[in-house]
């Protein structure tokens, strides 16, 4: 059973959470603190974390960036604030999705069972090679020119996603569908923020991924 670090201040939220997660086979462990969170995270590592932006000390997008200091696991972000710049900020400090508050309990399911997915990788999958980069998707590792490199679970996605394609012209529409699912196939600011992201880590020089202004992406 995956365990679940929920975090957010009010109640009536923990509790609606607790029950959804729990019906769909969670277990969940709850904090109503930033530094409560990042404590309980420590003790026990959790195998995921849905976290609110508004916290009573510091905020969601801060616990976000200090537990990408040390984990990998899939970070749902909630927030009544839907605004894009928000968004962004926390896609940036390391979430794999954001859920906008009110939000249906399905779609909260569904998001945390396919971030887990794509942090769960296969043992089938192979070791993927070019251009001085080594995918070990089995593994989940990451090697630029011969040392290892942290990828958050989306970006390592994407990574996998664009070196088995190596050569082709990979549209938004299908990177999105390919590495968030059909329902954010229009989501193209969220899809250049990780890009960005995932540049910055294995092409800073830009000789490796390519872009097509307004279509899409390409490992050279």
């Amino acid at each position: 059973m995956s365990r679940v670090l929920v975090c957010d201040d009010e109640p009536h939220i923990v509790r609606a959470l607790k029950v959804v997660l729990r019906e769909a086979g969670f277990e969940t462990v709850t904090a109503e603190t930033g530094e409560e969170a990042l404590d309980r995270a420590a003790v026990r590592p959790p195998d995921a974390a849905i976290l609110d932006l508004v916290l009573p000390d510091i905020d969601g997008i801060e616990v976000c960036r200090r537990l990408r200091e040390w984990t990998e696991m899939p970070i749902l972000v909630l927030s009544a604030v839907g605004d894009e710049e928000e968004k962004v900020r926390a896609l940036e400090a390391g979430a794999d999705d954001y859920v906008v508050k009110p939000f249906g309990p399905r779609e909260l399911v569904a998001r945390l069972q396919a971030a887990l997915r794509r942090a769960g990788g296969s043992a089938a999958d192979p070791v993927l090679r070019a251009d001085g980069l080594e995918v070990d998707v089995a593994a989940h590792v990451v090697r630029v020119d011969g040392g290892e490199v942290h990828l958050t679970p989306i970006e390592f996605d994407l990574l996998k996603t664009l070196l088995r394609h190596r050569g082709r012209l990979l549209t938004h529409r299908a990177l999105l569908t390919e590495v968030w699912g059909a329902a954010y196939e229009h989501d193209t600011a969220t899809l250049r923020t990780h890009m960005s992201n995932l540049r910055r880590k294995v092409d800073p020089a830009g000789e490796r991924i390519r872009t097509d202004p307004g279509v899409g992406y390409r490992f050279a």
